[in-house]
């Protein structure tokens, strides 16, 4: 039995909607703390933020779930994402250009790093579009 939408239009909607999005901020914290460690030299701790990020990030996923929050149909909001993916990585060169012109060429370096994955989300999704999606969900000019 899926959990799909389960509180949503309940009493519990709002509080699982808080919990997903404290989630969501906690992930990003952790990660923050996981960088912000091994800058310091701190690695066996920054490994512990990042599996609590993880998880964290397992939570809010779960939490939206249960509240319906993305839509059923995958593929349709997968297509919309292989989509904005693919156009991410010229946003994250631009500000990649814009870190290195202010002289902060190691973190340009890495945001560049996360240019080219952006890319690979991209050709990643598509590949599952091709592969699971159901027919007409990639439409010719999608292509």
């Amino acid at each position: 039995m899926s959990i799909y939408g389960a509180t949503k239009g309940t009493e519990l909607e709002k509080l699982v909607s808080g919990a997903a999005q404290t989630e969501a901020s906690g992930t990003m914290l952790y990660y923050a703390l996981a960088k912000l460690a091994r800058e310091q030299g701190l690695n066996d701790a920054a490994d512990v933020f990042i599996d609590i990020a993880n998880q964290e990030a397992v939570h809010a996923g779960f939490y939206a779930v249960l509240n319906g929050q993305y839509p059923r149909d995958i593929w349709s909001l997968v297509l919309s994402m292989q989509k904005a993916e693919e156009k991410g990585e010229g946003q994250v060169l631009e500000i990649a250009a814009k870190v290195r012109a202010m002289g902060c060429g190691e973190a340009a370096d890495e945001i560049e790093e996360f240019a080219a994955q952006e890319k690979k989300h991209g050709v990643i999704l598509g590949e599952l579009l091709k592969k699971y999606a159901p027919q007409g969900t990639i439409k010719k000019e999608d292509e």
